[in-house]
């Protein structure tokens, strides 16, 4: 009998060691933007194999689900416009203005507007999704392209490349209540989910600049160092930070590595390896898995959060840039 007490406690210690050490099956359904080749790629959670690859305009950057969920909004860059794409019928039902060249944009939280840089024109266009037009501009820095809607969507931040800030938009005022200087060619804004802080990465400056929202002030810069890897190949883009603030990941360009940072002590705890020029992050919507867009080796990688490990490159399209993914 205590033999077979002994066996059983083994067999299920083993099985909930198995449970954990392989990651489960996600039921999300990713997309890819990929700029060069002027589709989207579309990989299934389950499989992890891509399924599906759609024809969109000129040079697709950035993507962002709309409220519902039901379609994707993309920066069509050099067709100058965004496009609405259908995710039932997979194909585009619409287009909307905004300015020349919009390369990354932001979903206010009721859905109903767009706030788009626009980077030729040093703008940053509003746009009534609902009425196709074009509500506003508000001027910026040199080459806006970062995008980051507070939670409330009271404050908007927009990263200028030249002029090397973060501009503090007043979604209410629609104007500028506070220019904050960071480091070399800021490219991402994105917010904490308590609405706490923004964290803005600087490329060239190979930096994440930690900012108060309340005081506009930058209360922590994170700096990176890879073994074996030259400081000018470490340039941070994409940023993703889990909604408990407990963990942080920064893409970091040519570096070929996404870094993992405690969200709390601002630590760098762990580089991981991924594909070749890493650019954009999304998380899967429970946050258990991490997709990257590897603009060089054509591919996504899939992290699992749990572990902090890389489990599969999948390859997309040519030099894929954005990626988002609903259930």
């Amino acid at each position: 009998m205590s033999n077979g007490i002994s066996c059983a406690r083994w067999c299920a210690a083993v099985l909930a060691f198995a449970c954990m050490a392989v990651p489960t099956a996600a039921a999300d359904t990713v997309y890819v933007s990929n700029e060069k080749d002027n589709t989207i790629t579309v990989v299934d959670g389950a499989s992890l194999e891509p399924v599906k690859t759609i024809p969109v305009g000129q040079r697709p950057r950035g993507i962002v689900l709309s409220k519902d969920e039901k379609s994707l909004y993309i920066c069509a860059s050099d067709s100058d416009h965004i496009e609405v794409l259908d995710l039932a019928a997979d194909k585009v039902v619409r287009t909307l203005p905004s300015g020349a060249d919009p390369e990354y944009f932001a979903l206010d939280p009721t859905g109903k507007l767009l706030y788009i840089a626009n980077e030729d024109d040093n703008l940053v266009t509003i746009v009534d999704i609902d009425r196709g037009a074009v509500v506003t501009e508000i001027p910026v820095g040199v080459e806006p392209e970062g995008m980051g809607i507070s939670p409330d969507g009271q404050y908007l931040v927009n990263t200028s490349e030249t002029t090397n800030m973060a501009h503090v938009i007043d979604t209410a005022k629609r104007e500028i209540v506070a220019n904050i200087l960071v480091d070399s060619r800021p490219r991402r804004a994105v917010w904490t989910a308590d609405g706490a802080q923004f964290w803005v990465s600087a490329e060239i400056g190979g930096t994440v600049s930690v900012v108060d929202a309340a005081k506009h002030e930058i209360v922590k810069r994170i700096t990176f160092a890879v073994s074996g890897v030259p400081t000018e190949a470490i340039q941070p883009v994409g940023i993703a930070i889990t909604h408990d603030r407990k963990l942080a990941f920064v893409a970091l360009g040519p570096a070929n590595r996404v870094a993992v940072i405690d969200a709390q002590s601002y630590e760098v705890k762990r580089y991981l390896l991924v594909g070749q020029r890493v650019w954009s992050l999304a998380f899967n919507p429970d946050q258990s898995r991490l997709y990257t867009t590897n603009g060089v080796s054509n591919d996504i990688t899939v992290i699992d959060v749990g572990s902090l490990k890389p489990i599969k490159s999948v390859p997309v399209g040519q030099s894929p840039w954005g990626v988002v993914s609903r259930p």
